[in-house]
């Protein structure tokens, strides 16, 4: 494969948002290190750490100006020094937390590169290393989740909200979920057992379809308001919430909540710590996860496709909470 020296790429140029991601033609294409692998990116997942890295409140986040995205899928185009079982020509899928996803090429470790499932284009498989990993660390190892327990999980529209819809259904649980009123019937149609609007009274809410007992998981990935809700629609004492966003904004907990006020169990979840820290529990992860490929419960995800010169507009709308499902950028 014939490799250009420069590229199209998104560069961020400020940490004011996705309003100061532009398209530029001549960034530099990268060269594999040792253990690492160069895709020729054919898709680019958005996802809500892009709008965090944005505008600056991703904990060790790049620094601009910096090419933008973690999520790409392509063909590797060449590898590094040290690389094994990888080949020119195959497809596959990783995370680079560093950036640089949307442009036409991209380095990843390889030893973070997923093949892409046989018979899947490269876009169905956004969200197998970061959306749908995160969804099942929340419910299984973190959260404990068991057949007969209630969830309530948020965001329920989005591309890790409908992949943790489905497995807790699949894992026999009641699922409560979050949505605007615009994208109940989505959520419905993954199987959630209730529906409500996640502008409403969520903990009143929950308490009333629980009868007055809570859930035994919240799935907790908005933050700003939403964490008092969610740990207010928790049960009491045995009742566990899994932290693992804050688009919504930075939220406050202290002792005296967690001793007079809500007594839960809150677990905080970053999926690449889970990856470096706990390696173990990740690759439980990866294997359940692929088990429930192979089992039907998830399928070739259908994302919602951008080009390239569109990813402010996508972003935007993703910070808008006006998008449901995962979305995409084509190069």
């Amino acid at each position: 494969m014939s490799i250009p020296s420069a590229m199209r790429a998104l560069r961020q140029t400020s940490l004011n948002g996705p309003q100061d991601l532009h398209l530029i033609t001549d960034a530099p294409v990268p060269r594999p290190g040792p253990g690492e692998v160069l895709i020729r990116v054919t898709a680019a997942g958005v996802n809500f750490v892009d709008i965090s890295q944005a505008r600056g409140t991703f904990a060790g986040g790049p620094r601009p100006p910096y090419l933008a995205g973690i999520e790409a899928a392509g063909e590797i185009a060449a590898v590094g020094e040290g690389v094994t079982g990888l080949e020119p020509g195959a497809h596959v899928i990783g995370v680079g937390i560093s950036g640089g996803a949307f442009a036409e090429y991209m380095v990843l470790p390889s030893a973070g590169a997923v093949p892409v499932p046989a018979g899947w284009a490269d876009e169905q498989a956004l969200g197998l290393v970061v959306n749908w990993p995160t969804a099942l660390a929340a419910l299984r190892p973190l959260g404990g989740l068991a057949a007969g327990q209630t969830v309530l999980i948020h965001a329920a529209a989005g591309g890790t909200g409908q992949a943790a819809v489905k497995m807790a259904k699949h894992y026999g649980a009641t699922v409560i979920a979050t949505a605007s009123p615009g994208k109940h019937e989505v959520v419905r149609a993954l199987g959630a057992d209730h529906v409500i609007d996640s502008r409403g009274d969520i903990a009143a809410e929950v308490l009333a379809l629980t009868g007055g007992a809570g859930a035994d998981l919240v799935l907790e990935s908005v933050g700003g308001a939403t964490l008092a809700a969610s740990l207010a629609a928790a049960k009491r004492v045995t009742g566990r919430v899994v932290v693992f966003g804050v688009v919504g904004g930075e939220a406050a907990i202290t002792n005296w909540d967690l001793v007079y006020k809500h007594q839960v169990h809150v677990i905080g979840l970053n999926i690449g710590t889970l990856i470096q820290a706990a390696p173990h529990i990740f690759g439980e992860v990866m294997g359940e996860l692929f088990g429930l490929l192979a089992a039907g419960v998830l399928g070739p995800g259908r994302p919602t496709v951008y080009e390239l010169a569109e990813g402010p507009k996508a972003l935007a709308e993703l910070e808008a909470r006006a998008t449901v499902g995962k979305l995409a950028l084509r190069p």
